[in-house]
């Protein structure tokens, strides 16, 4: 299983807009992937591509979140969803 953490880098966290951008590239994924706060268990990580899940999660700015999958690809898919988060999707 692949894994990659990110540190969330929109100033107001993983709220609507960069949500919304976060869930639509992973439902775009050939591979599955979760999230999760870094040191919660894998069994307690939530599917990336449900924006709801991803409001629930409350990630803030500068939380570290770990992303898996598995699969084909599943390291470059990790990749372009880290640099998703990692983007202030609030700046002007």
């Amino acid at each position: 299983m692949a894994e990659r953490t990110a540190i969330i880098g929109s100033r107001v966290g993983l709220h609507a807009r960069p949500a919304a951008i976060f869930a639509e590239a992973a439902a775009e994924a050939p591979v599955e992937v979760t999230i999760a706060h870094e040191g919660e268990p894998a069994d307690e990580a939530l599917d990336a591509s449900s924006i709801l899940s991803l409001m629930g999660l409350g990630a803030e700015y500068g939380s570290t979140v770990v992303l898996r999958a598995e699969g084909e690809g599943a390291e470059a898919v990790l990749e372009q969803l880290a640099a998703i988060l990692e983007t202030d999707h609030d700046a002007e």
